[in-house]
């Protein structure tokens, strides 16, 4: 049963506006301001808040810039209730980032399409996407607010990039952001000795470039294409247009530099603290998770030493003899630039 926040001051429209949900099979909470309401919503994590504007000492936009800085809340479906109708109001609720707008009075269909509406959508955005330029689409037509954004899917473009060409180079400052179609992009830095470590691998159907983008800075990595690869390229304004416009996409790209920040720190403990051998282990089961797709077993692919020794953080000569020993023990078989995963529960298992 999905649950719905509803803050309104008056109690008459509040107990008319939970009966009408409650015989439509939601279950509602109710908060007669907006203090009120903002301690509901982080403690009961409803699945939509519906909260009128006008209201004593927490007005609705109060409400929801104050759920909207925290990230628990920030991605919660919110509608907002008033009795004005002006034009102003409507745009100034939209900017801050409401994803609809009820006039009162409504009559109980409008309320429940807006309710079906905003609740669809979400379930949608919490779907995993297909991972291609279809899957993109739809996300992307998913989070668009009607007559807001420029037709994005029409005015993006994809360019073919070669092998070992360069997609953003560090240092630079980002104009788009990226959407890996077809192929595999590694991102990486080099220190001041000129030696190269392997930040992130990217397959099909992933965004990147957007770390930069979101914080205004230049790039601290590069983006090179591991084979042939077809990207997608988002510009920067249409990609800004979309995220302030939609709370949703907002919250999915904080997620996303979340679990970004997480494995790389995951990754440097251990750099810091793994053998060798362990290492170049967890470098071939990174390949087989980011590149296997949904039959990993038995994975293969093509990598050059050097590449497996930056993601690995260790020389190629080691890189070369720690797979020589995984082949004789025949968790591994080599065939030239070829690597084929033959036992990824040893590798999982190996010993640091």
């Amino acid at each position: 049963m999905k649950k719905i926040l509803l803050i309104e001051d008056n109690q008459e429209m509040r107990e008319n506006t939970a009966e009408i949900l409650e015989l439509a099979k939601y279950r509602v909470l109710t908060a007669a301001n907006g203090k009120e309401g903002v301690r509901l919503a982080q403690s009961e994590s409803p699945d939509l808040i519906i909260c009128d504007i006008m209201m004593p000492e927490l007005d609705g936009y109060g409400v929801l810039h104050m759920l909207s800085k925290i990230e628990q809340t920030a991605s919660i479906p919110f509608i907002f209730l008033t009795a004005k109708a002006e034009k102003t109001d409507q745009r100034r609720g939209m900017e801050m980032g409401a994803d609809d707008y009820l006039t009162k009075p409504f009559d109980d269909m409008e309320l429940l399409g807006a309710v079906e509406v905003r609740l669809k959508k979400s379930e949608q955005l919490r779907t995993k996407y297909e991972r291609s330029m279809e899957g993109l689409d739809n996300f992307l037509n998913e989070v668009k607010q009607p007559g807001d954004l420029m037709k994005l899917s029409e005015r993006k473009k994809v360019r073919t990039f070669k092998k070992k060409e360069v997609i953003y180079q560090e240092g630079a400052f980002p104009s788009a952001i990226f959407f890996l179609v077809k192929g595999k992009i590694k991102t990486s830095k080099i220190n001041d000795d000129g030696k190269e470590f392997i930040t992130a691998l990217i397959s099909e159907g992933e965004f990147f470039g957007y770390s930069a983008l979101l914080e205004e800075q230049a790039y601290t990595d590069s983006a090179v294409a591991m084979d042939e690869s077809e990207v997608c390229i988002i510009p920067k304004e249409d990609f800004f247009s979309l995220l302030y416009s939609s709370r949703e996409v907002s919250s999915a790209f904080i997620r996303f530099l979340t679990n970004d920040i997480k494995e790389k720190e995951e990754r440097l403990i251990k750099l810091a603290y793994n053998s060798v051998r362990k290492r170049v282990a967890e470098a071939l089961l990174l390949l087989r998770e980011r590149f296997a797709g949904e039959k990993k077993d038995p994975f293969s692919m093509a990598i050059s030493r050097e590449d497996l020794a930056n993601l690995a953080g260790t020389a190629q000569e080691t890189v070369i003899r720690t797979l020589s020993d995984f082949k004789e023990e025949r968790i591994v078989d080599v065939k030239g630039s070829n690597i084929t995963i033959l036992e990824a529960g040893k590798l999982e298992k190996m010993k640091n």
